[in-house]
């Protein structure tokens, strides 16, 4: 019997829960180590030098970026495809997926998340109120704004639920996790597709995981997971004292 393919990191992460939903769309068995990479050990050093969530490793192939996983999966297990046909609304989602995990993440990950949930969560460092703030003030109308012009009027980019639609979706819990609301009423045709998005069967039982995970230490992630029926992977690259990475930009 092959094993099914692992998947490192935990779904707080949107790249994390953005692998999870192509996963679950393509109906691929995975197994997970939910861990927060600044947790990581040697080992996945050596795997995934950048230190970052989610990697990849199926067999003898390991691959780290959100990305380049999704794509690998796309062309392993094509059917159902998360591309659409055309070559124009293949770039179209090729380039939403690039703005969430670029400007997207640069806003509302690092800019926000990070600063209201993992500095002082992980490394016990007040939240920077004023940084958060600014970011909600000014950043994340910008990125608002741009998703605007781009939303579907109905359904999802391409007729079908896809790559891009599962990017931009993923980013916009960890910014109820950072106990910050968008106004709909501003970015009605934006949020409508986030709302849609998030409630798909690919994307919505992922940040359900999320949500349970949301509430517990890292320490617990395993357990609480286990309990919701996830399937874990029988080895961890967790260690017990956190790190920063030198590629972060925390």
């Amino acid at each position: 019997m092959a094993t099914p393919p692992k998947i490192i990191g935990n779904h707080l992460s949107p790249f994390v829960r953005k692998v999870l939903a192509v996963c679950r769309l393509k109906s691929i068995a995975v197994e997970i180590d939910p861990i927060v990479p600044f947790f990581a050990d040697d080992r996945y050093s050596a795997l995934n030098p950048l230190r970052r969530i989610p990697l990849l490793i199926d067999g003898d192939v390991v691959i780290a970026d959100s990305t380049v996983i999704c794509e690998y999966l796309e062309e392993r297990y094509p059917t159902p495809s998360i591309l659409p046909g055309s070559a124009a609304d293949r770039a179209r989602t090729r380039w939403l997926d690039e703005y969430a995990d670029s400007r997207m993440a640069q806003v509302c990950i690092w800019g926000v998340f990070a600063k209201a949930v993992v500095l002082p969560g992980i490394f016990k460092e007040p939240r920077d109120l004023d940084a958060i703030a600014q970011h909600m003030a000014t950043g994340v109308p910008e990125v608002m704004d741009v998703l605007e012009r781009n939303a579907p009027d109905s359904g999802f980019v391409a007729g079908q639920i896809g790559l891009g639609d599962i990017s931009v979706a993923s980013q916009f819990a960890n910014l109820r996790w950072a106990r910050q609301t968008i106004d709909a009423s501003r970015w009605p045709r934006t949020m409508a597709w986030v709302a849609r998005v998030e409630a798909h069967d690919a994307l919505g039982p992922v940040t359900a995981q999320g949500n349970a995970i949301s509430r517990v230490p890292p320490a617990q992630y395993r357990e609480t997971l286990a309990a919701a029926g996830v399937a874990l992977t029988a080895d961890t690259f967790a260690t017990a004292t956190p790190r920063r990475s030198a590629t972060s930009q925390l």
